[in-house]
Order: C-alpha cells, then sequence, then structure tokens
C-alpha cells in the first residue's frame, strides 16, 4: 500500500496515508535516516480498537476491533480534513480490499472508491466465487469444506484443491470462521467499488484478468521501478547481511524468507532449518523474533554450530537489495512454491501430521536448483512481467487509474 502511494505521488496526487497507531509507529521506527517517505505523504493513524499491549495477532479480537472502532475514526478524519478552509479536499478513498469498513465509509460520504487487492488476483476470483461454492455444495455457509475435489474457475485458471482454498488452513475452526466472514464483507466492498485494482499483471494470471476484466493489473509496482527503496517494513532491516552474501560465489545461495505475518510452530521451525542444512549448500534464512506463536523457538541441538560456515540467519534483511544480488540462487517463500501453468515452482506436501519434513525440502530443493529450466522459465517470465510495468499493460492501466483520479 505505500509503495502504490508513493507511485500516486509520483504522478502529482496528494495522498494522505492512513494506518492505524500501532503500525504506524512499527513503521516509523523501521525507517531509516536516509527514507523521505514523510517528505511525499502525509502519513496519519488511527486507533484499531485494542489496547497497546493486547496480542494483534488474536485474530477473534483484532477483526471484530477493526471492524468496530477504526470506521468512526475514519469517517471523522475525513469530514475534519474536508472541512479545513483552503485545504484540497478527500476526492476518492483507496482501501485493501479486506479492510471493506473503509469503502463503505466512503461510499457513506459519497467519495469514490477503489478496492486495492494486494494478493495473486485468483485468490479474489475464488472469493467472488464463493456464493457459488456454497450453492454447488463445495462448502457451507460457514467456510467449512464439504467436498474435497478439484476446482476450475475457468478453463484458462488451473485447478485448484478445494480443501486448499486459503481462507480454510489458516487455523483451527474458529479462526477459518473469522477470517471467512471477513471475506463475505470483502466481497461486497469489492462488487460496490468504482475500481478494483491488483498488484499483479496480466502475464502472470491472464486466465483470472480474462474471466474478469473489470480487474485492473497495476503491477507489480517495484520500488526499483520508480528508482527509489522500498519502505514500509515492520522491522529495522539488517544490511550487515550485504557483506557476507558478497563472499559468496554467484548463484550459490539459498534465500529462506516468510514474510511478515507466516507463523510456524516448533516442529515445523525445525524442520525448515534441517532442511536447509542438508542441502549442504550456503544459505541465508531470515527468521523473524516472532516467527514461532510462543517466541520462545529453538533451533535443532547444535544446527548453529554444524552449519555456521555456510549459513547465515538474521532477523530482517534489506529485500530489494538480496534479491537482486549475484550470489542468491533461490528466491524467497521456498514453502510456499506450487506447480504452476509456467512451470516454476513445486509443491512441497505434508505429511500426516500436517507437517513438511526435512527430507521433503531437501528433495525438492535439489530438483530446483538441479534443473535449469526452473531458472529459465523464470527468467522468461520475470522479462514478460517486466514489460508490463515498462509501457505495456500495466502501465497502461495505472496511467489509466491515475488519469480517472485527476478527472474527479
Amino acid at each position: 500500500m505505500l509503495e502504490f502511494s508513493r507511485w500516486l505521488a509520483k504522478h502529482g496526487i496528494k495522498v494522505t496515508f492512513v494506518n492505524t497507531e500501532f503500525n504506524h509507529k512499527r513503521i516509523l521506527k523501521s525507517l531509516s535516516e536516509s527514507d523521505n517517505i514523510q517528505e511525499v505523504l502525509t502519513m496519519v493513524s488511527i486507533p484499531d480498537g485494542m489496547e497497546p499491549w493486547e496480542d494483534r495477532r488474536d485474530l477473534a479480537k483484532i477483526t471484530e476491533a477493526i471492524f468496530r472502532v477504526p470506521p468512526v475514526e475514519l469517517e471523522s478524519l475525513i469530514e475534519k480534513i474536508n472541512r479545513e478552509e483552503g485545504g484540497d479536499k478527500i476526492t476518492c478513498v483507496v482501501a485493501d480490499a479486506t479492510m471493506a469498513w473503509a469503502l463503505e465509509v466512503a461510499e457513506k460520504l459519497e467519495i469514490k472508491r477503489a478496492a486495492f487487492w494486494t494478493a495473486a488476483a485468483v485468490v479474489l476470483a475464488v472469493s467472488l466465487n464463493i456464493p457459488k461454492l456454497i450453492s454447488d455444495g463445495i462448502m457451507d455457509g460457514d467456510g467449512r469444506i464439504l467436498k474435497d475435489q478439484m476446482v476450475q474457475l475457468s478453463p484458462t485458471i488451473p485447478p485448484m484443491k478445494s480443501t486448499n482454498f486459503f481462507w480454510a488452513v489458516i487455523g483451527d475452526e474458529a479462526t477459518c470462521k473469522i477470517y471467512f466472514d471477513t471475506l463475505i464483507k470483502t466481497i461486497i466492498s469489492v462488487e460496490s467499488a468504482d475500481w478494483v485494482i491488483c498488484n499483479s499483471s496480466y502475464d502472470l494470471e491472464p486466465g483470472t484478468f480474462s474471466l474478469y476484466p473489470d480487474f485492473l493489473s497495476i503491477g507489480p509496482l517495484l520500488a526499483t521501478n520508480r528508482l527509489g527503496k522500498s519502505a514500509g517494513y515492520f522491522w529495522s532491516e539488517d544490511s550487515a547481511c550485504l557483506a557476507w552474501l558478497d563472499q559468496q560465489p554467484t548463484n550459490s545461495v539459498i534465500y529462506a524468507a516468510f514474510g511478515s505475518c507466516t507463523m510456524f510452530d516448533q516442529a515445523q521451525f525445525e524442520e525448515v532449518a534441517l532442511g536447509l542444512e542438508l542441502t549442504n549448500r550456503p544459505f541465508m534464512w531470515v527468521v523473524r523474533q516472532d516467527m514461532i506463536a510462543d517466541v520462545d523457538y529453538a533451533y535443532p541441538k547444535g544446527f548453529r554450530d554444524r552449519v555456521h560456515n555456510r549459513g547465515l540467519i538474521v532477523s530482517w534483511a534489506p529485500q530489494q537489495q538480496v534479491l537482486s544480488h549475484p550470489s542468491v540462487r533461490l528466491l524467497h517463500k521456498p514453502l510456499r512454491l506450487e506447480f504452476t501453468t509456467e512451470g516454476v515452482g513445486l509443491r512441497l506436501c505434508k505429511d500426516e501430521n500436517g507437517i513438511i519434513r526435512k527430507e521433503e525440502i531437501n528433495d525438492k530443493l535439489e530438483h530446483l536448483l538441479g534443473d535449469k529450466g526452473y531458472k529459465e522459465r523464470a527468467l522468461n517470465l520475470q522479462a514478460k512481467t517486466m514489460g508490463s510495468i515498462r509501457g505495456g499493460s500495466s502501465h497502461k492501466n495505472f496511467n489509466k487509474f491515475i488519469e480517472w483520479i485527476k478527472d474527479i
């Protein structure tokens, strides 16, 4: 969302970036001295409805609070800005599509609105098909999967397993229900928005954008494309890892990172560690302080000593620089790699206990790194994707959206 906002500002649009107080403080704390984000955006915050000491990983509590308190605060903020004499008025609200309440506030105030879908567009497509999935008996009205079968939204979209729908695997039954209820609200807000923009490209998901021509592909939005630097992380970047990467041979390092919110239990955490060790290759692993639910995680006995000379573990890395470093061989999120129509990834399978074992991780990494075809296909897909944001469809769509905002 911050990258998108900086692109808007780059095109002469005045942006007020609204965040929760909790996340606002984390982002400001993580900014480096060279970040100029507050010079190009007006960054403000509103309460999220929880006390500062409460656990925001409690999905039930944060979801209830976020749909109760922020809508009132956002409405008050917009009205305050629009009452100011001689100031610019809020003419459009762009909100993460999952924050349906923000789009509802815009509708109430009769302000133009756009839903911004930051994940893969096919995930939104699946969400919009929930009513049909219910009527077909594949799931019930609470999101519980009733039939274990392959589902294909259209002939051009790869089939997917119903039991793997994202809301059905996010946690226990209560958590899944909370997330599912949020999706239902998301569907309503998206269908009533003036625009639905997606941080993806036609080349990445041709089947989805063909099925939903109203989805506007404008991405992927990259800081390097505006000759800038990414910002908005919740942790300060650890640049010390770059010196270690400089010492590694070209295309030799496995880079393992799992984003800002992925949580492991102790068993899965240990299997990832042992899987990386089994590869006997140099690796760089980003381990957040809160990567395990109880925080007090432990590495397998003797692991750090055994991999000391070829492995680097960091708390948070400068992703933009790491991903472009010549030593890095495999990019991020290896446990999320899946088969695609482009043939650029592999699915890692869980055992009967729901754990991806070290042998599975090692086997798939060896297969991925030992077959040059994966790299060739990935580079080909990269070239097509970069073309879409450098004069292609995403570039044209983004400019179309910019002109719409300026004409309001």
